[in-house]
């Protein structure tokens, strides 16, 4: 299984990929902003189409929003 290419618009995103059934879902992270997009697809599917079709939707959305930082700067943090 091969990674997605590198893309300097976003330098990291993590992954989760999960079999529900006959489907697989898989969510897409940007750990600067804590926006998290997920879609769904069929076990058949090969694990990359999946992760680009991931990426591409985590990248319209932080289009939309216009994330400069984080969603919650606080969030997993401890005060």
């Amino acid at each position: 299984m091969s990674d997605p290419p590198y893309d300097p618009e976003l330098p990291q995103v993590l992954f989760e990929i999960v079999a529900v059934g006959n489907a697989v879902k898989v969510s897409a992270i940007d750990p600067v902003t804590n926006i998290e997009v997920s879609v769904v697809g069929s076990i058949a599917t090969s694990a990359y189409s999946l992760k680009m079709n991931a990426l591409r939707k985590l990248k319209a959305r932080l289009r939309k929003d216009g994330a400069q930082g984080p969603s919650n700067p606080l969030k997993g943090q401890f005060i």
